[in-house]
């Protein structure tokens, strides 16, 4: 199953490797070796774009206690800061790196109101860069959850990610686990709690998304 935002790239590429396979025998008749490297290689950047813009099925049971990780990647930030957009104060942030092999797909962490959902142009830094979070090209969407309160995630453009697809909209009620944008080609998701979250997740702990569980919240 492939995400909708990869339809054109894939049809494009799909295109193209064909074509150099068909080609590739005429061109150079009398060299198998380099007609095969390029038709392998071709395959090769296929199959690359297809993963890329894979779309697992993942269904998850909807829980208010829980906020499930958005993305697929890796645990690099677990701190407190201060959140200058939307919050002005102290918030704990848990940031989700995403190479570019994994899954790219975006989904609501949790369910709720869109309160607040913004673009930003900005740079392109390496991801993990420290002031990815305030420079970079980003979307920062917030999320009134019934448990939890307020919930911000702000998608990050990478130093190869030149597009982030939003789909959260001010005012509209959305469903934790739903597909809720697309980053391309290599990014982070930054994700901020009230001080005092209790978190489940460590520092170089792998995440996927609609399955691990980043934050809960009991009910006592």
């Amino acid at each position: 199953m492939f995400h909708k935002e990869g339809g054109k790239i894939i049809l494009i590429a799909t295109f193209l490797t064909t074509v150099v396979l068909l080609s590739s025998h005429y061109i150079f008749p009398t060299t198998l070796w380099l007609e095969k490297t390029i038709q392998i290689t071709a395959l090769i950047l296929l199959l690359l774009v297809l993963q890329f813009f894979r779309n697992p099925d993942r269904h998850l049971a909807v829980n208010d206690y829980n906020i499930v990780a958005p993305v697929d990647g890796k645990v690099v930030v677990i701190e407190e800061v201060f959140e200058p957009e939307y919050f002005k104060d102290k918030r704990l942030q848990v940031s989700i790196f995403m190479s570019p092999i994994n899954v790219h797909v975006t989904r609501y962490p949790t369910s709720g109101i869109v309160k607040y959902s913004k673009y930003h142009p900005g740079k392109y830094l390496v991801a993990w860069h420290p002031k990815a979070s305030t420079e970079n090209e980003r979307t920062t969407i917030v999320i009134e959850n019934r448990i939890f309160g307020e919930i911000m995630y702000r998608q990050i453009a990478g130093a190869l990610a030149k597009r982030i697809v939003n789909y959260a909209q001010e005012g509209t009620r959305v469903k934790q686990g739903d597909d809720a944008g697309f980053i391309k080609f290599g990014s982070r998701v930054d994700i901020y709690f009230p001080l005092g979250t209790k978190i489940n997740v460590k520092i170089g702990e792998k995440a996927i998304g609609n399955r691990t569980i980043v934050a809960t919240k009991s009910d006592a």
